[in-house]
């Protein structure tokens, strides 16, 4: 008990320190985005804001800097063949038992790479209790899945199909339909070398083809990059308020706005999530994996049971909304936010929405050819 309560004394003070030092980046900015802050109440004029100078740039550069190179694992290094497997079989409904359900069904393109639905959907309908988490920018996401059960993405590949729950395909019978269809064998071969399908090919390429999907820039990106009309007065405002008094950026860190840790945010939940796998650790007792921000205005309803429906609804769950209980994160706190800086913190969390490039369905191979 001692460890975790130094731990979470360690979190916290990295966490003031993260606040402390980006505070003073934006108050490099100019003065006008701290004034916003400091008089929440008060309308302002949706003003640009003064070009920042280079000490505050460097600051934010540090923090949200996006990496140069997709991450891949030596025992899984980028093919352009094993990209093209990995997307035909993602989009492949075959996947599924009833070949009716794809990755994509529940992992859409076009809604943040999520459902859009409170929970995930199984093969046959039924409801699961937890939310589609996203899989934009999972090449830096390990460990996976909303309690962390899951190791890598070759870990992780085949849980879903294989699950009674969700895709409910038998991997022993996958592997033999997808062996009797030509235009597989040769991408297995193109792939991996050989005409053989195996779980271990099907699991290799679905991780090479998700390590892609990564966001391009958003509003957020061009602003730490120097330009300062690509984020209204309030987003800024908002960014200001994240990395400081509303104490986001605890765990909301990083160019992909995430920590990539666990922790109990207080959602009146029975799920334990992380407790389930640690539960020597009393903090980690209905604790969920912090999701990315990337593309968050796009991916509602939020939180791992979704039952905040709106940007809105989940900051003021931060702020008053939460269960406090002897697990709760020592990161979570009464904010005291103001209507000013709910309203702006969401608009920083829109400017965090990219344009990203349509992902076209792959033709899928048939049996006839």
């Amino acid at each position: 008990m001692q460890t975790v309560r130094r731990e979470g004394m360690a979190r916290a003070w990295a966490g003031w320190r993260l606040s402390a030092m980006l505070l003073a980046g934006v108050l490099a900015l100019g003065g006008a985005a701290l004034t916003s802050v400091a008089a929440p109440r008060a309308e302002a004029p949706d003003a640009a804001l003064p070009p920042p100078d280079a000490a505050a740039l460097d600051a934010l550069r540090a923090r949200y800097r996006r990496p140069d190179a997709i991450p891949f694992p030596r025992d899984n290094a980028y093919s352009d063949a094993k990209y093209r497997l990995g997307q035909v079989l993602f989009f492949d409904p075959r996947l599924s038992g009833s070949n009716t359900m794809s990755c994509a069904s529940c992992h859409n393109p076009a809604l943040g790479w999520e459902d859009g639905l409170r929970t995930a959907r199984g093969e046959q309908a039924n409801t699961l209790r937890r939310s589609t988490p996203t899989i934009l920018n999972i090449a830096w996401a390990e460990p996976l899945m909303w309690d962390g059960r899951k190791e890598s993405l070759e870990d992780q590949a085949l849980g879903p199909v294989a699950d009674a729950g969700e895709m409910n395909q038998p991997v022993d019978e996958l592997v033999a339909e997808l062996s009797r269809i030509p235009g597989y064998r040769r991408l297995f071969r193109d792939a991996h070398g050989a005409d053989a399908v195996t779980p271990r090919g099907i699991a290799l390429a679905l991780a090479t083809f998700q390590r892609t999907i990564v966001s391009n820039l958003s509003p957020f990106d061009r602003w730490v990059a120097g330009d300062a009309s690509a984020m209204g007065a309030d987003a800024v405002r908002g960014f200001v308020l994240f990395n400081t008094r509303a104490n986001c950026a605890a765990c909301h860190a990083g160019w992909r706005l995430t920590d990539d840790s666990f922790h109990d945010i207080g959602l009146a939940s029975g799920d334990i999530g992380r407790g389930a796998h640690m539960p020597e650790v009393p903090l980690m007792r209905h604790a969920f994996k912090t999701p990315t921000l990337r593309n968050i205005a796009l991916r509602g309803p939020y939180m791992h049971d979704g039952s905040a429906m709106t940007l809105r609804e989940a900051v003021l769950h931060y702020d008053t909304g939460f269960v406090d209980r002897p697990s709760l994160s020592p990161e979570m706190r009464r904010l005291n936010l103001s209507p000013r800086d709910a309203d702006d913190i969401v608009a920083f969390l829109r400017a965090l929405t990219s344009g990203d490039d349509p992902v076209p369905a792959p033709a899928l191979p048939t049996e006839e050819e």
